[in-house]
C-alpha cells in the first residue's frame, strides 16, 4: 500500500503531520509513503506548484493524502503558478471526477453551529461534488468590450458523459445511506443546468429504490440553513458544490471538522484511487503556532483508509478515536477550546490505542 503525502503551504504539513501521527500509530502492514512538494512551497523549490515529479509520485500512489495550498506571496504570480494551481492540476491530470464532502454534527457541539441545536442535530449529509468540469474548467479570458472596457469572460458547460458519471457516484452513495438523492441545478436560466437535471432524471431511472428530488442553488443554499435535516446526499456540479459544501461546514460549526475524498475510476489493489484532504485552507495567519485543528486532516486519512485502501475497520477506529477526542472536550479554538495541534493529534492517538 502506497500512500503519497502532499503537505503544501500554511497550517498544510502542520495537519498533515499530525495524521501521519494517527497513521503511523495504525502499523499498518506493508505500508510505505511518499511526501513531495505541492503549491507555494514546490513554486520556491522547483519553479512549479505542481512539480513533475510530484505528479508522477501521486500516479505511482493508492491514494493522495493532501495538505492545503494558498500563500499571499502567490497572488501576483500568472495563473498557472498560483499555488491554487498545484490542486486544480491535480484533479485534472488524475482524473479525479467526485469529490465527496461529508457534514455531520458531533454530539455536544451543537452550540457551535449558528443554527438553533435542534436543526444542528439533525445535520447529517454528503455533498458529491462533480470536479472536472463546470466554469472551473471551461474556457476562459479577457477581452476589451465595445465600451473600450476590459471584460472577464468564463465557459461553463457540461456533457451528458459527465452527469452521468458523477450521478452514478450519487446514486450509489445514498444507497449506502439512507437512500434519497437532491440534485441541485439552476435549470430554470442556464442551458447547462437543464441538461443536467435531464441526464440525472436518465441514471435515476437505474436505482428505482432510491428517491430523487430537485432543487435550484439558491432554494438548495436557503433550506440548508431552514431544514438541513431533510438532506441526505446532494448531487451538484462543481461551483455549486464548492459553494454549498462550505456552506454545510459553517452550518455544522467548524470548517476545522470536515474532510473530503476525490475519487476518479482507476482502481487500485484495494479500492479506488482518490485524493483526500481537509476542505479548509492554508490559513497562513495561524500557521506555525499550533493552532491549527488537524482533525479534518485525520478524518480525511479515515476516508482514505476506507475508500482506497480498503481498511473499514482502521478507518472506523480513528472516527471513534476523533469522537472521543472531541467528547472528552479536547477542542482547538476554532471550537472554543485552548487545545494545541499537537494535544489534539495526541489525544486521537491515545483513544485510538484504547480501540479496538
Amino acid at each position: 500500500m502506497k500512500i503519497a503525502l502532499l503537505p503544501g503551504d500554511g497550517i498544510g504539513p502542520e495537519v498533515v503531520a499530525a495524521a501521519r501521527r494517527v497513521l503511523d500509530a495504525l502499523a499498518l502492514p506493508g505500508l510505505v509513503l511518499f511526501e513531495g512538494d505541492v503549491g507555494m512551497a514546490a513554486y520556491r523549490r522547483h519553479g512549479h506548484p505542481l512539480p513533475a515529479e510530484t505528479l508522477e509520485m501521486a500516479r505511482a500512489a493508492d491514494a493522495v493524502l493532501f495538505g492545503a495550498v494558498g500563500d499571499p506571496e502567490g497572488d501576483n504570480l500568472p495563473r498557472e503558478h498560483r499555488p491554487e494551481a498545484a490542486i486544480l492540476g491535480l484533479r485534472a491530470e488524475l482524473g479525479l471526477f467526485a469529490n465527496l464532502r461529508p457534514a455531520a454534527g458531533w454530539p455536544g457541539l451543537e452550540h457551535l453551529s449558528p443554527l438553533r441545536p435542534e436543526l444542528a442535530r439533525g445535520i447529517d449529509l454528503l455533498v458529491v461534488r462533480e470536479l472536472n468540469g463546470d466554469v472551473y474548467f471551461g474556457a476562459k479570458g479577457e477581452r476589451t468590450n465595445a465600451a473600450g472596457e476590459r471584460e472577464g469572460w468564463d465557459s461553463m458547460s457540461y456533457c451528458e458523459s459527465e452527469v452521468r458519471r458523477i450521478a452514478h457516484t450519487a446514486f450509489a452513495a445514498a444507497g449506502k445511506r439512507r437512500g434519497r438523492v437532491t440534485s441541485v441545478d439552476k435549470a430554470n436560466v442556464l442551458e447547462t443546468s437543464r441538461i443536467w437535471r435531464e441526464t440525472v432524471v436518465e441514471v435515476a431511472r437505474d436505482y428505482p429504490d432510491i428517491r430523487l428530488d430537485h432543487l435550484y442553488v439558491d432554494n438548495a443554499a436557503m433550506q440548508m440553513v431552514r431544514a438541513p435535516g431533510q438532506f441526505d446526499v446532494i448531487l451538484t456540479g462543481n461551483l455549486f458544490g464548492d459553494i454549498l459544501s462550505d456552506q454545510a461546514s459553517a452550518v455544522v460549526g467548524s470548517i476545522g471538522l470536515l474532510p473530503s475524498a476525490s475519487l476518479g475510476e482507476r482502481t487500485t489493489g484495494h479500492g479506488t484511487f482518490g485524493l483526500y484532504e481537509p476542505i479548509h485552507g492554508s490559513a497562513p495567519d495561524i500557521a506555525g503556532h499550533g493552532k491549527a485543528n488537524p482533525l479534518a486532516a485525520i478524518l480525511s486519512l479515515a476516508m482514505l483508509l476506507r475508500h482506497s485502501l480498503g481498511r473499514e475497520a482502521d478507518a472506523g477506529r480513528i472516527e471513534r478515536a476523533v469522537a472521543k477526542t472531541l467528547g472528552d472536550g479536547v477542542l482547538g479554538a476554532d471550537l472554543g477550546g485552548t487545545a494545541s495541534t499537537e494535544q489534539i493529534a495526541a489525544a486521537v492517538v491515545s483513544n485510538l490505542l484504547s480501540i479496538s
